[in-house]
């Protein structure tokens, strides 16, 4: 991914669920824009490895194996990091999945794996980064902040999704959780934000986007008139990480091309 504008130079940064989609997009533009990528994976190791090797092309990235499930592994991985890198500057929470069912029929095995990926895996890697950031007590210069967090939440933060609650339940919490971790710990300079994506071009969403039925019933939902790429997060969170949003915290980005504009009301509604 070019980037002319190497605006992370000299930062360290790890991003989970990086192997594919939205997590791969971002992992990469850190990487150009002059980061140090640690690349988190949980079972495809193979693509995490690719997403490395398209990083060292131009700097410097290592794969660490988790499941942000489990806190020893996210402690392992952690402690992995700082010993390659040194240090740690920004931590990505984009680890996620969706299991769907309608209400009647979602197991509590479904509800469970989804708040334990979507929300118990952030809460575990934004802890361990505060923890890592804390250790370092001053950020080094000439950086601004003493650490960064982005949480990857998603339009379903507000908007209901039907099929789909625990999805929903998991991304309203992401927003209570980074507001309140934002509000805990700005006094140390440590900002947390989220980007809240909308409807992007990912193999999670593959049936949303694939047919040209199906593209167009959902852009329907999309005032901008086009579906999301995982490079438009990617930018939105360079820009996060980075000292040009330096004043920005406790804040969720939504990049969704306005489909939280409520699409239904245009016009005369």
């Amino acid at each position: 991914m070019p980037q002319v504008n190497r605006i992370l130079r000299g930062q360290t940064a790890l991003v989970t669920g990086a192997s594919s989609g939205i997590g791969r997009a971002i992992a990469l533009a850190f990487g150009a824009a002059g980061a140090a990528v640690g690349v988190n994976y949980r079972s495809d190791r193979k693509a995490a490895e690719r997403v490395v090797t398209e990083i060292v092309k131009h700097g410097e990235a290592a794969a660490f194996h988790a499941d942000v499930t489990d806190e020893r592994q996210v402690e392992a991985m952690f402690a992995a990091f700082l010993e390659r890198f040194g240090t740690l500057d920004i931590l990505v929470a984009n680890a996620g999945i969706q299991r769907d069912a309608p209400i009647a029929e979602m197991t509590l095995a479904d509800w469970r794996a989804v708040l334990d990926v979507n929300l118990t895996g952030q809460f575990l890697c934004a802890r361990a980064a505060i923890r890592a950031f804390r250790a370092r007590k001053q950020a080094p210069p000439p950086l601004r902040a003493l650490g960064k967090i982005i949480c990857i939440s998603s339009v379903h933060e507000v908007i209901p999704w039907a099929y789909r609650v625990n999805y929903a339940a998991s991304k309203g919490g992401v927003m209570l959780m980074m507001k309140s971790l934002a509000q805990e710990v700005a006094a140390e300079k440590i900002r947390v934000n989220s980007i809240a994506p909308g409807a992007i071009r990912t193999d999670i969403n593959r049936a949303a986007w694939a047919t040209p039925a199906a593209l167009e019933a959902l852009l329907e939902l999309v005032p901008y008139g086009r579906i999301g790429e995982p490079e438009d997060v990617a930018r939105a969170a360079v820009w996060l990480a980075s000292d040009d949003s330096d004043y920005v915290t406790g804040t969720t980005l939504f990049v969704d091309g306005g489909m939280t504009l409520y699409p239904g009301f245009e016009g005369e509604g």
